[in-house]
């Protein structure tokens, strides 16, 4: 893929959501003002790619506690100069969770957040500009959790089960539980 090809699901993807709508926009003047947006090494921001990854029967979700942030967030990460962000999604959550046997239900958008990343040892303070696509897992094979999280955890459709009021995670959240499978 290519920048045109993320400029293109971006304009294809429609949400209800005004805070999206102001993400759709911002990102694809991101897109557009920088031609290295899908590099680590772009200090402003960079466009990263996650999921929101459902086991074999669509039944629940799996979610981490990611250990750098101390938050429980979808699984994801860096494009690393990948511009097919599908293909990124799909390597981040088979590398976070250890499960391989992992595919797209729909290469359309499911969600898009622009957050702030805090600084660290390594980075300054800087934007995730992270589209997010709707997966499932397409075997009986179960987690493995690695030294990414402080926890992996499948969840159900019972919004007591979340463990975050992380305001992006509760959305993919909500728009999954109106979905049918």
């Amino acid at each position: 893929m290519h920048r045109t090809k993320l400029i293109d699901l971006l304009m294809s993807y429609n949400s209800v959501s005004q805070d999206e709508q102001l993400y759709k926009k911002t990102m694809m003047q991101f897109i557009s003002d920088y031609r290295d947006c899908f590099e680590r090494s772009l200090q402003v921001g960079h466009i990263t790619a996650s999921s929101w990854l459902l086991n074999k029967h669509k039944t629940h979700a799996l979610l981490m506690h990611h250990v750098k942030l101390d938050k429980w967030l979808q699984l994801g990460g860096h494009c690393d100069g990948n511009s097919n962000v599908l293909d990124v999604a799909i390597k981040e959550a088979q590398e976070e969770s250890g499960i391989v046997a992992i595919e797209p239900l729909s290469e359309s958008l499911f969600d898009i957040d622009i957050h702030l990343i805090p600084a660290n040892k390594k980075e300054q303070e800087h934007y995730h500009y992270d589209v997010r696509f709707l997966l499932h897992v397409t075997s009986d094979q179960d987690f493995i959790q690695n030294s990414e999280s402080k926890e992996l955890r499948w969840i159900g459709k019972d919004s007591n089960q979340l463990p975050t009021n992380e305001e992006s995670v509760v959305r993919m959240f909500n728009k999954w539980r109106l979905l049918e499978h």
